[in-house]
């Protein structure tokens, strides 16, 4: 019986899920001992046949899992549960099977196998995300809305701004992504302490042979585990990218609140919102997002704590793991997916966009004003003190700012009526908004080494050439 939502298919999808299963972790522990034998093997170490025995019978056609499983309630040790049952199936050659090896030389490499096929998977999720971002804020480049700084009102952006932001937020997450691969996909083939005493004088060239067969780095030093600083910052940016998609995920809510309804997530025509409220349209792709990350968030401390291990090493870090790692690339693969498809469907109402921007009657565009003094004489905290003083006025008096600054004097002095119509309209005060949006979308493109279309499908290739 399944208790954990992952398990029961709630969250989590297949590809990934699939590198952690059971299954794919023994596929990859067998991995690891086939290859080991091959590098032996080339070596001189052992037979070329042994190796080429143990490589045919390293997989889940040969070792069973009920066998491991069944072995091990005997024996009470899971790895070499796996050792003796692929021994068994190697016959006369299964005296070569972890041979000069520890546990922990085939669970860490084994592990930084999954890590790689499961980062390859979010690379290409988070890459896809942020095209989805840039096609976005192209397309809404030019589309001015109010700007807001403490949940109020501020000066207008353009809506493409916003996802401007967003996309060179997730662009650096790509980028450090990229940076942590060299610490993290490493491997060990060093032994019981990591001074490769059980392999001999060639145990170096026996670990690099191996891990470059793997397609894994080689580390300098290691005790009898890979350093979990390595695996520390692997789900600190985990968890940050999963806060970034939080981040995205709060602002679409807010954005989606019937009193701004802006933006919303998308919504089919079975979809219900509410059980008993049936208007009700619920942003509940974005509250799900919220909710994941929070709980990703969680699996930071346990992996900061698992630094700390008795001399060199302990089991203190191996149950956790079991936990942190697999859940941390599930969680964050789901909120991944969920958020691709939320912006590629994302509904935008320009209507209501254009209506709070006009919503305060002219007050956010007390800048431009106050601006436009200076430029005529007036100092800038002088301006300001004015125009706090109109702007206090049309609030207490719920009157439109073109006209209590029309009715103050020493406005009237300064802007002439035209100067003031022109002024108070906040479509046109959007600054270098497009500017930088391009500016933007531009280096991206460039740091993600693609240009005029290299490497792109043919609808991202279109969509960088429109700038």
């Amino acid at each position: 019986m399944s208790v954990c939502p992952i398990d029961t298919g709630r969250y989590g999808r297949e590809p990934l899920k699939k590198i952690f299963t059971e299954e794919g972790r023994i596929e990859r522990l067998l991995k690891v001992e086939a290859t080991i034998a091959k590098t032996h093997a080339e070596i001189g170490i052992i037979p070329k046949e042994a190796a080429q025995e143990i490589e045919k019978k390293a997989s889940l056609k040969y070792v069973k899992i009920e066998r491991i499983k069944e072995i091990e309630k005997e024996i009470h040790h899971e790895t070499m549960a796996m050792v003796l049952a692929l021994a068994e199936q190697c016959g006369k050659y299964g005296g070569y099977v972890h041979l000069g090896l520890t546990s922990s030389d085939a669970l860490d490499t084994a592990l930084a196998i999954q890590i790689k096929d499961a980062l390859k998977i979010i690379e290409g999720k988070l890459e896809k995300l942020i095209l989805k971002l840039v096609e976005k804020a192209l397309k809404y480049k030019s589309l001015p809305m109010i700007g807001r700084t403490h949940g109020q009102h501020a000066i207008p952006i353009t809506l493409g701004f916003k996802f401007a932001l967003f996309a060179s937020e997730f662009h650096r997450h790509y980028e450090r992504l990229q940076e942590i691969k060299s610490r993290i996909l490493v491997g060990k083939i060093s032994g019981a302490t990591g001074t490769f005493a059980a392999l001999g004088k060639k145990g170096i060239l026996i670990q690099k042979r191996t891990l470059e067969k793997l397609g894994l780095g080689e580390p300098l030093i290691t005790t009898q585990i890979i350093q979990r600083d390595r695996h520390a910052e692997l789900i600190f940016l985990l968890a940050l990218i999963g806060t970034s998609l939080d981040k995205l995920a709060t602002e679409i809510r807010n954005l989606q609140r019937t009193e701004i309804s802006e933006v919303s997530e998308p919504f089919n025509k079975q979809q219900i919102g509410s059980s008993t409220m049936p208007q009700k349209r619920n942003p509940t792709k974005s509250e799900r997002i919220t909710s994941l990350s929070r709980l990703l968030r969680s699996m930071v401390y346990p992996s900061l704590e698992n630094i700390v291990t008795w001399h060199e090493r302990d089991l203190t870090n191996s149950a956790n793991e079991r936990f942190t790692v697999p859940e941390s690339f599930i969680l964050l693969d789901e909120m991944l997916t969920e958020m691709i498809e939320i912006i590629e469907k994302i509904k935008v109402n320009k209507e209501k966009i254009k209506e709070n921007l006009h919503l305060t009657k002219g007050l956010v565009m007390s800048e431009r004003i106050m601006m436009a003094l200076t430029k005529k004489g007036m100092g800038r905290q002088e301006a300001h003190q004015t125009l706090r003083k109109i702007a206090l006025k049309s609030v207490n008096e719920n009157k439109e700012f073109r006209i209590t600054l029309l009715q103050d004097k020493e406005i009237k002095k300064k802007l002439t009526r035209k100067e003031i119509d022109e002024l108070l309209n906040p479509e046109t005060y959007t600054g270098l908004a497009e500017k930088v949006i391009e500016r933007t979308i531009q280096a991206i493109n460039n740091s993600l080494n693609k240009k005029r279309g290299e490497g792109l499908g043919e609808a991202d290739a279109i969509l960088f050439k429109r700038l």
